[in-house]
């Protein structure tokens, strides 16, 4: 009997994995690719035949041409000047004997996990041509006709782009070192180069493909974002495709929508060629240069340097992250903004105002509730996904992977857009104005996340305990459970908050997509910045930047430092 029955099992183990990667790209084609499609579609059938109208129309405003002009500017230099400043970073961190190595590593990756429109508030208050506190204080020091700094130009817009952006760069540059094979490295230290000399000619161009990858991701994430262009660059006009797109939206009649498709396209076309050069070009050089195995590279003493770029790299730390963030947390307690912080000038009022009105109560259980449904149900996927893609030879299994990584790539507020178009009852689904479509396009966005983490720890553990329970006749299903999720129980935790904490606090997707009963936290902040009260919208930022330290606390407590945010 059993001979006859082990085919069998067998077989429906491969039909069960087949189906389940066949209902993940079903819900990939229905969420994300079809309304992508219908997107791209709709700019050019926007008059119900081929017409390249709308394109003429939109691109013959001088304004959406300086928004263009705007965005690819600003996005390049924020590339540059990002790896600029995260290269260094993460060989000093990553590579060398530097005093507070763990400490400055998690001060600059915590910078990932703040909002970005967080940092728009701070150098706005900072660097405010007429009462920016830096500015007045630079003007008082140097005895200057009038402030030194202006944040309402494309120079402001670039700085606090790339101070919020770099750890994008940092954190993909240190990851790649930490898998270089560093044979080369030490071939040419015993060969007598110098550790600058073996970090000019043999690291860099090492990580020459990783680096190109990080630029990527930095210019695309800055060309996409909205809050900082929107808080920074309006005062001053300076528009960018992701304003104007918002605009556009907000006009609220036929032609309007149809322009801001054409310009979500422009964004669409940006991202796509980025993930092209990224996935299949740059990633192909990545596996000449990096090794698959763990490696231990040797740590470069930096010798009488130690203690000069310790402090340089404090220096910076205090600069790009201490003063923002204390920035934003001493205005949420002053009572006149135009007067120094003094007994007579502080309140907490602010605060109480963020734990007593019911408006922004509504709006943090709504991001409570998107948030972690998003999160969950992201990292249910991508524990199917990890193991289908680790473990198995199913086929099709690249297919949800791609279409997963293309999502991510795609920027937040065409996502948006897309889902706008088709989800609100034209073609038999309608989830407009509902938590929903948030999460919908929450998961869209950020379930990459959540499964690289998974599929990386997967990865380094080894089969045969999952494959001592099959012989013991356990389903997948039950070896996935059983055995594969405790062995890598901290990369479920450090996934599911990778995919949470951008969802709790998201702003672009949520300002195209909230109703009345479905504002969220990142929208009413972004609200009272703009609007209402710059001093309550510090006290949200500060309460979101406390959440995010408090996370990272129990994210090294649950996994025993092996992640944190």
């Amino acid at each position: 009997m059993q001979p006859s029955l082990a085919p069998r099992k067998k077989e429906l183990f491969f039909d069960v994995k087949w189906f389940i990667v066949a209902v993940i790209v079903a819900l990939l084609l229905i969420f994300q690719v079809f309304p992508l499609l219908y997107l791209v579609y709709r700019s050019v059938f926007s008059t119900g035949k081929f017409s390249l109208e709308a394109f003429q129309r939109v691109y013959s405003y001088p304004l959406n041409w300086g928004a263009l002009r705007n965005t690819l500017v600003t996005a390049s230099l924020s590339m540059v000047f990002g790896v600029l400043i995260a290269f260094p970073l993460a060989w000093l961190v990553g590579r060398t004997n530097l005093y507070g190595k763990k400490f400055f590593r998690t001060l600059f990756v915590m910078t990932y996990m703040v909002p970005p429109y967080v940092g728009a508030m701070a150098w706005l208050r900072l660097l405010n041509p007429r009462v920016g506190t830096l500015n007045i204080f630079l003007q008082n020091l140097f005895g200057l006709q009038e402030t030194p700094f202006n944040i309402y130009t494309v120079g402001g817009l670039v700085w606090v782009l790339t101070t919020f952006y770099y750890p994008y760069a940092f954190i993909t540059i240190s990851r790649a070192m930490e898998k270089m094979d560093p044979s080369l490295e030490e071939a040419a230290r015993i060969s007598g180069a110098s550790p600058m000399r073996t970090l000019f000619t043999v690291t860099l161009p090492m990580m020459a493909p990783s680096i190109v990858a990080a630029a990527l991701l930095v210019f695309v994430s800055a060309a996409s974002c909205y809050g900082i262009p929107s808080i920074v660059g309006a005062p001053g006009q300076i528009h960018t495709v992701t304003t104007r797109i918002i605009d556009f939206v907000y006009i609220g009649s036929q032609e309007g929508l149809t322009d801001a498709t054409t310009l979500a396209v422009f964004l669409m076309l940006i991202a796509n060629v980025v993930l092209y050069v990224s996935t299949f070009v740059v990633g192909r050089r990545q596996y000449i240069t990096v090794s698959g195995k763990s490696t231990r590279p040797n740590i470069v003493d930096l010798g009488k340097w130690r203690i000069p770029l310790t402090i340089a790299v404090a220096l910076f730390a205090i600069v790009i992250v201490v003063i923002p963030f204390a920035t934003v947390a001493v205005t949420s307690i002053t009572i006149n903004l135009g007067k120094p912080l003094a007994a007579g000038n502080i309140t907490w009022r602010f605060w109480e105002r963020i734990f007593t009105r019911k408006a922004i109560l509504q709006s943090a259980k709504n991001s409570l509730v998107s948030g972690s449904v998003a999160a969950t149900a992201g990292i249910a996927i991508s524990l199917v996904m990890a193991y289908l893609l680790v473990r198995t030879n199913v086929r099709g299994k690249r297919i949800p992977d791609f279409l997963i990584t293309m999502g991510s790539g795609t920027p937040s507020i065409v996502i948006a857009l897309a889902l706008i178009m088709t989800m609100s009852g034209r073609f038999g689904i309608n989830i407009y104005n509902t938590l929903t479509i948030m999460i919908v396009a929450y998961m869209i966005k950020y379930l990459l996340m959540g499964m690289r983490t998974i599929v990386s720890a997967m990865a380094q553990i080894h089969p045969s305990l999952e494959e001592a329970s099959q012989i013991s006749g356990a389903g997948w299903l039950r070896v996935l459970k059983d055995v594969t999720i405790p062995l890598i129980g901290p990369s479920v935790v450090a996934g599911w908050f990778l995919i949470f904490m951008p969802s709790f606090y998201e702003l672009t997707m949520s300002t195209l997509l909230y109703s009345t009963n479905t504002k969220t936290l990142g929208y009413e902040l972004f609200t009272y910045q703009t609007y209402h009260s710059q001093q309550t919208a510090s006290a949200l930022a500060t309460a979101i930047l406390l959440m995010v330290i408090i996370v990272n606390w129990i994210l090294n407590k649950l996994t025993k430092g092996e992640f944190s945010i």
